[in-house]
């Protein structure tokens, strides 16, 4: 497995933005480019949810219809990061949000075929 740490939480008003980022590492024996890398985020009582996903070189990207127009999703291979840059934050839009490694090819938007995890950032949007 990929190591994944995540940071650039926080509080936010609402219309405000953030970025979060995602540093892989460790000793896999593969390169941080043959992972689909996606954010996911949960919020208090809720499920786990979709919230971008970017394939191996950057080209395409992928986003759930609730972030669509207003999340950015981006990974630099030279630097083994993926990140991604939150405008137009909402209060919704609170919850704890991970990053993770997908190393199949499946479904970019199911968390089941994530193979690791990071251990998530908080972002809270006030009103």
């Amino acid at each position: 497995q990929v190591e994944l740490v995540e940071s650039g939480g926080g509080l936010v008003q609402a219309g405000g933005s953030l970025r979060l980022s995602c540093a892989a590492s460790g000793r896999t024996g593969r390169t941080f480019s043959s992972y689909r890398m996606g954010w996911f985020r949960q919020a208090p009582g809720k499920e786990r949810e979709f919230v971008a996903g970017i394939n191996w070189g950057g080209e395409y990207a992928y986003y759930a219809e609730s972030v669509k127009g207003r999340f950015t999703i981006s990974r630099d291979n030279t630097k083994n990061t993926v990140s991604v840059q939150m405008n137009s934050l909402k209060p919704e839009d609170t919850a704890v949000y991970y990053c993770a490694a997908n190393r199949g090819y499946g479904d970019i938007r199911n968390g089941r075929g994530y193979d690791s995890w990071g251990q998530g950032t908080q972002v809270t949007v006030s009103s």
